[in-house]
Protein backbone atom coordinates (compact mmCIF):
# COMPACT_ATOMS: atom_id res chain seq x y z
CA UNK A 1 0.00 0.00 0.00
CA UNK A 2 1.12 3.62 -0.86
CA UNK A 3 0.71 6.39 1.99
CA UNK A 4 0.14 9.86 1.23
CA UNK A 5 0.25 12.31 4.04
CA UNK A 6 -1.28 15.90 3.59
CA UNK A 7 -2.59 18.62 5.58
CA UNK A 8 0.30 20.27 7.07
CA UNK A 9 0.51 24.13 7.44
CA UNK A 10 1.62 26.43 9.40
CA UNK A 11 -1.23 27.65 12.62
CA UNK A 12 -0.89 29.83 15.82
CA UNK A 13 -0.79 28.25 18.96
CA UNK A 14 -3.71 27.50 20.21
CA UNK A 15 -5.02 26.22 16.41
CA UNK A 16 -5.69 23.19 14.65
CA UNK A 17 -4.73 21.22 11.76
CA UNK A 18 -6.29 17.83 10.66
CA UNK A 19 -3.64 15.37 8.92
CA UNK A 20 -4.45 13.05 6.43
CA UNK A 21 -2.93 9.52 5.48
CA UNK A 22 -4.32 8.22 2.20
CA UNK A 23 -3.87 4.86 1.10
CA UNK A 24 -3.48 3.64 -2.45
CA UNK A 25 -2.87 0.13 -3.81
CA UNK A 26 -5.21 -1.61 -1.13
CA UNK A 27 -6.83 -0.74 1.83
CA UNK A 28 -5.94 -0.19 5.38
CA UNK A 29 -7.67 -3.41 6.38
CA UNK A 30 -5.33 -5.91 8.55
CA UNK A 31 -3.20 -2.97 9.32
CA UNK A 32 -2.48 -0.79 11.99
CA UNK A 33 -2.36 2.68 10.79
CA UNK A 34 0.29 5.10 12.79
CA UNK A 35 1.37 8.58 12.76
CA UNK A 36 4.91 9.53 13.76
CA UNK A 37 6.52 13.07 13.85
CA UNK A 38 10.65 14.34 14.31
CA UNK A 39 11.74 16.81 14.51
CA UNK A 40 15.17 18.40 13.47
CA UNK A 41 18.04 17.15 15.78
CA UNK A 42 15.88 14.27 17.33
CA UNK A 43 14.61 10.81 16.47
CA UNK A 44 11.41 9.97 14.82
CA UNK A 45 8.45 9.73 17.31
CA UNK A 46 5.01 7.42 18.01
CA UNK A 47 2.31 10.00 17.98
CA UNK A 48 -0.68 7.98 17.56
CA UNK A 49 -1.98 4.97 15.98
CA UNK A 50 -5.22 3.08 14.99
CA UNK A 51 -5.75 -0.40 14.58
CA UNK A 52 -8.32 -1.16 12.15
CA UNK A 53 -9.04 -4.50 13.34
CA UNK A 54 -11.25 -3.85 16.42
CA UNK A 55 -10.76 0.02 16.21
CA UNK A 56 -7.74 0.25 18.98
CA UNK A 57 -6.47 3.67 19.64
CA UNK A 58 -3.32 4.52 21.14
CA UNK A 59 -1.48 8.21 21.74
CA UNK A 60 1.45 9.43 23.46
CA UNK A 61 1.07 11.02 26.66
CA UNK A 62 2.51 14.43 25.25
CA UNK A 63 -0.63 14.41 23.08
CA UNK A 64 -3.09 12.99 24.96
CA UNK A 65 -6.44 14.44 24.89
CA UNK A 66 -5.57 16.89 21.98
CA UNK A 67 -5.19 14.84 19.16
CA UNK A 68 -7.29 12.46 17.77
CA UNK A 69 -6.46 9.88 15.21
CA UNK A 70 -9.81 8.16 13.22
CA UNK A 71 -10.59 6.34 10.30
CA UNK A 72 -12.63 7.60 6.97
CA UNK A 73 -13.86 4.31 5.11
CA UNK A 74 -11.21 1.87 3.97
CA UNK A 75 -8.65 3.45 2.92
CA UNK A 76 -7.78 7.05 4.56
CA UNK A 77 -7.18 8.11 8.31
CA UNK A 78 -6.48 11.27 10.04
CA UNK A 79 -5.04 12.83 12.88
CA UNK A 80 -7.14 15.54 14.33
CA UNK A 81 -4.49 17.98 16.21
CA UNK A 82 -6.24 20.25 18.65
CA UNK A 83 -4.52 23.16 20.93
CA UNK A 84 -1.36 23.22 19.39
CA UNK A 85 1.50 23.76 20.93
CA UNK A 86 4.96 24.95 19.20
CA UNK A 87 6.66 21.82 20.58
CA UNK A 88 4.22 20.01 18.26
CA UNK A 89 6.01 21.86 15.44
CA UNK A 90 7.60 18.75 13.23
CA UNK A 91 7.33 16.76 9.55
CA UNK A 92 4.30 14.16 10.39
CA UNK A 93 4.38 10.94 9.16
CA UNK A 94 2.03 7.92 8.13
CA UNK A 95 2.84 4.39 8.38
CA UNK A 96 1.49 0.96 8.71
CA UNK A 97 2.08 -2.04 9.83
CA UNK A 98 0.81 -5.27 12.01
CA UNK A 99 2.46 -4.15 15.59
CA UNK A 100 1.12 -5.90 18.70
CA UNK A 101 -0.06 -4.01 21.49
CA UNK A 102 3.03 -3.84 23.04
CA UNK A 103 4.73 -2.52 19.98
CA UNK A 104 2.65 -0.15 19.08
CA UNK A 105 4.62 3.16 19.77
CA UNK A 106 7.95 1.47 17.88
CA UNK A 107 9.27 2.87 14.88
CA UNK A 108 10.81 -0.32 13.86
CA UNK A 109 7.12 -2.25 14.09
CA UNK A 110 5.93 -0.29 11.07
CA UNK A 111 7.88 -1.31 7.46
CA UNK A 112 5.63 0.89 5.03
CA UNK A 113 5.50 4.81 5.36
CA UNK A 114 4.73 7.79 3.54
CA UNK A 115 6.10 11.00 3.27
CA UNK A 116 5.96 13.47 5.36
CA UNK A 117 3.60 16.66 5.67
CA UNK A 118 5.21 19.52 7.86
CA UNK A 119 3.32 21.39 10.54
CA UNK A 120 4.57 24.67 11.99
CA UNK A 121 3.46 25.91 14.92
CA UNK A 122 4.08 29.86 16.07
CA UNK A 123 4.06 30.64 19.31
Amino acid sequence: VQLQASGGGLVQAGGSLRLSCAASGRTFSGYTVAWFRQSPGTEREFVASFRVLGGNTYYADSVKGRFHISRAGTNMVYLQMNSLKPEDTAVYYCATGQPITSTTRLRQAYNNWGQGTEVTVSS
